[in-house]
């Protein structure tokens, strides 16, 4: 269970054999642990942020391995804490010796996300930056590590800080007046206080504008590829992913699973699935592929509907068109093998607003590219220099924020007294609280660094 007062000790490089592992210490004992498990001629210590050369110990004398060791005193440390990094040579077997030894010396296990918690709550970072750090280390597309950098580097906690400091002013202007109201105070009249909150939710509402395209980086779109058989599906999702991902024949129903991959198209990132050819099959197993094609479909964000181009529309297609009218997902009609001619008419595909005309097997998707960053990337946001909402978290908690202002707003104008329109902008401080850490449930804390790796 954490505990702010243990020291912990984890390996924080990768598990398996490579040139060097780290072995991190963080806590009040880190000092005491070290120098049961470290010798040189240098004490790290009294060396601070300075590597010193020297043998490993297993505690009790025995020499397991020469290496490197650093020692950052508190407060000038990742944690905030006493800090010591050990490097050792990387052998599996060695590395968790090497642990085992600093466990035996007085540090417990780290629990996951252990060491940037203990960051969190010493004040070295924001909840949103530590969220941000996460999502670096987890990254899988350029765009997702330039947005997690920019969260790293605080531009999303400072313009959430802003906007809090200017709240707290204006209540703390409205509570003089309720307090102190026979006193001659320079305070804001209700009309001018109503103007500053429209401007307060104006600047809220444009973090949250900016969740379409942190969403559309961070986490992904879940994308489902459609359409009948032979359309050229699994063409597209190779070109999409960049290598022959799924098997292409020519054969009828040859993709009989969903296939899914984590791509990035230009800047927006797409959680990818290329499903089986929609039709009527008495085949077992491919029969249990479309009903799972299906249901992919209903859980998509974006779906990308490739039809045929050379031939004309076949009842699969029509049915398919049909059901597509109905969906609340964004659908894209991509419109396959055009450089084998194109025998669809514009009129058969008039209810949808987003088509798109390639050609998957030569790998030409740029109009695919073009048309889902327009639809999913605002326009002139820079993912490295502007605040951008990054995770449902954040955009739930900005969204409460802009309604319970919206409240006070409301009850302002509505003429009812000053001290019970303050209670909605107070909930929508807290609100704004939430985002940056400085009132969040333990419960949500602990699910944030759940998904972080022990040694980090």
């Amino acid at each position: 269970m954490f505990n702010i007062f243990d020291t912990v000790a984890a390996v924080s490089t990768p598990r398996g054999k490579g040139g060097i592992a780290v072995i991190r210490i963080s806590g009040p004992e880190t000092g005491t642990v070290l120098q049961r498990v470290f010798r040189s001629q240098k004490s790290p210590a009294e060396h601070p942020r300075r590597a010193c050369f020297g043998q490993i110990t297993d505690g009790e004398g025995t020499v397991l391995d020469e290496g490197l060791a650093l020692f950052f005193p508190a407060p000038h440390s990742f944690t905030g804490e006493d800090v010591a990094e050990l490097s050792c040579h990387g052998g599996a077997l060695l590395t968790e010796t090497v642990l085992t030894a600093v466990l035996t010396a007085g540090a417990r296990m780290a629990e996951a996300g252990e060491f940037t918690r203990r960051a969190l709550m010493n004040g070295k970072i924001t909840l949103t930056a530590a969220e941000a750090l996460g999502s670096l280390l987890e990254a899988q597309t350029t765009g997702q590590m330039v947005l997690a950098r920019s969260g790293l580097s605080g531009k999303l906690a400072d313009a959430v800080a802003k906007t809090f400091d200017r709240l707290s002013f204006l209540l703390a202007d409205s509570y003089a007046k309720i307090d102190f109201p026979d006193e001659d105070l320079n305070t804001m009249s209700r009309e001018e206080l109503t103007a500053a909150l429209e401007q307060v939710h104006a600047e809220i509402h444009g973090l949250l504008a900016t969740y379409r395209t942190g969403h559309a980086v961070a986490e992904g779109i879940a994308t489902v590829i459609c359409g009948p058989v032979n359309a050229g599906k699994s063409t597209l999702y190779n070109a999409l992913v960049g290598r022959e991902a799924a098997i292409v024949t020519d054969v009828a129903g040859t993709t009989r699973d969903i296939l899914s991959e984590t791509v990035a198209l230009g800047a927006v990132t797409l959680r990818l699935y290329d499903t089986a050819g929609l039709r009527e099959t008495d085949d077992t197993v491919e029969g249990i592929g479309v009903m799972r094609a299906r249901k992919a479909m209903e859980e998509a964000e974006l779906i990308l509907c490739v039809l045929d181009a050379s031939a004309p529309l076949t009842a699969d297609c029509r049915a398919l068109l049909h059901q597509l009218e109905g969906t609340s997902a964004t659908v894209v009609i991509v419109l396959n093998k055009c450089d084998n001619g194109v025998q669809i008419s514009a009129p058969e595909l008039a209810s949808f607003d987003h088509i798109v005309s390639l050609s998957a097997r030569t790998g030409e998707i740029t109009p695919l590219r073009q048309l889902v960053e327009k639809l999913y990337l605002c326009d002139g946001i820079s993912l490295a220099e502007d605040a951008v909402v990054a995770n449902a978290r954040q955009h739930a908690a900005l969204a409460r924020a802009a309604d319970a202002l919206q409240t006070a707003i409301h009850s302002l104008r509505a003429g009812v007294p000053l001290d019970a329109a303050c209670i909605d902008a107070e909930l929508a401080m807290q609100a704004l609280g939430e985002v940056e850490g400085r009132a969040v449930d333990e419960a949500i804390i602990s699910s944030i660094f759940s998904h972080f790796c022990v040694g980090k």
